[in-house]
């Protein structure tokens, strides 16, 4: 993600790594096992109904979700979402979606 423009990384305040696009946060990795994305209910949904994702760990009710990382692959559906987040911020940034 590093690559991707105007990424940066920080400590995130629950533990763990946070990736910011300026200001806004596209998710946190908590160690090597956990990653928590904040989406559009609608959009989390239709990730959880796709089987991508489930309701955030602590947040159920929010937009938030939350993926476990327990093999490769799953580091590679991590790094899908994050690149989802950023393409939907990015357009939002640019003012081609709301």
């Amino acid at each position: 993600m590093g690559s991707w423009g105007g990424i940066t990384s920080r400590p995130h305040r629950f533990g763990g790594v946070e990736f910011r696009f300026g200001r806004v946060e596209l998710g946190h990795i908590h160690g090597d096992s956990l990653a928590d994305l904040p989406f559009p209910k609608a959009t989390r949904d239709s990730l959880i109904a796709d089987g991508r994702a489930e309701r955030h760990h602590v947040l159920p009710d929010t937009g938030w979700l939350s993926r476990r990382i327990r093999s490769e692959s799953d580091v590679d559906d991590v790094i899908e979402l994050f690149r989802l987040n950023y393409e939907r911020i990015s357009k939002r940034r640019s003012g081609l979606a709301k």
